[in-house]
């Protein structure tokens, strides 16, 4: 299985996990956070990151999901990424969240680059603009 690690300001990681576990009835295995906050050091912080990945990858790769590409969670992320074994997606949301941890079970389980994919498909189409793309009149 796929390790997932969540890099982001604050506990922003942490309630997305607690949020993505209440809705699929469980706490999804090998996934871990990473809270990044103003007084870090960004090297320590790699070294911790570095330190999960070992803890979440059972040899599948690992994808990394943070909020905003440019800041400080980001900038961690991008010394981490190996092409093809650990990769990296911003922008990370609930839609998204479920989506990576939903492709990753299942009897034809997500390869690294198709779990990509979900994240990128799920951050986008989890974006409505909720007064003109209704399902359905009140």
């Amino acid at each position: 299985m796929i390790g997932i690690l969540i890099v982001t300001h604050g506990e922003i990681g942490t309630a997305l996990l607690e949020s993505a576990s209440q809705i699929l009835g469980r706490r999804p295995g090998q996934v871990c956070t990473l809270s990044v906050w103003r007084q870090d050091d960004p090297d320590d912080l790699v070294l911790r990151a570095r330190e999960m990945m070992e803890q979440i990858d059972a040899g599948d790769g690992v994808l990394i999901l943070t909020d905003i590409f440019g800041a400080t969670p980001g900038n961690v992320v991008s010394k981490l990424l190996q092409d093809g074994r650990i990769e990296g997606v911003s922008g990370v949301s609930l839609p998204m969240l479920l989506r990576v941890l939903t492709g990753r079970n299942g009897s034809n389980p997500a390869t690294l680059d198709v779990l990509v994919q979900r994240a990128m498909t799920g951050g986008a189409e989890g974006l409505v603009h909720m007064n003109t793309d209704r399902c359905c009149d009140a």
